[in-house]
């Protein structure tokens, strides 16, 4: 299980950044990162607005739930990203993300001292709701025409390209894009 801030961020999106939580989508050597309860606390302390109760119990459907959700999420993504648009991914992906979308989201609040604090009864429900409804956003916005597939054929991470000229390649030059540059010197 992969320990607090190990979770890949930056794809530009909440719902991209959940996407990843599958690594090396498509290839012989993905990796499922939301195995159990304690990685997806993890991950929503890590990427969601309220991070859950230490020692809570994430329970067994609830992951299944969330591995469903990103799979979802991804087939809607990849769908609006097609020809197709979001409608070609078919009523079970579009179902299971608008069902998700339903449930009660975290809400902001400012503190006395003047901080915006987030407060949640479910964390991980709440978060996930975000995920949903931030999926939803995106593939009906003008921004569906920027989000990417990384370079790397071991990667294939979904991103949201924010440059300029809309020609970024990598889902992060830090890992993928410096791995492709060694490798063209090295060739």
């Amino acid at each position: 299980m992969p320990m607090a801030d190990t979770f890949r961020q930056g794809a530009g999106r909440l719902c991209l950044d959940f996407t990843r939580t599958l690594r090396a989508r498509g290839t012989d050597h993905a990796v499922e990162e939301l195995t159990d309860g304690p990685a997806l606390s993890a991950w929503v302390g890590q990427c969601g607005p309220v991070a859950p109760v230490p020692g809570s119990v994430v329970p067994e459907p609830i992951v299944r739930d969330a591995q469903q959700l990103r799979e979802a999420v991804y087939a809607l993504v990849e769908a609006a990203r097609s020809a197709g648009g979001p409608e070609a991914a078919g009523e079970a992906p579009r179902e299971r993300v608008n069902q998700a979308a339903t449930r009660t989201v975290p809400v902001p609040a400012l503190s006395d001292s003047g901080e915006l604090r987030w407060y949640a009864n479910d964390p991980v429900t709440g978060t996930l709701a975000l995920v949903a409804r931030d999926a939803l956003e995106l593939v009906t916005s003008p921004a569906v025409t920027r989000i990417r597939a990384c370079a790397d054929p071991s990667c294939n991470a979904l991103f949201l390209d924010l440059s300029r000229p809309g020609r970024r390649r990598w889902c992060s030059m830090d890992s993928c894009g410096n791995r492709a540059k060694k490798q063209r010197r090295r060739a």
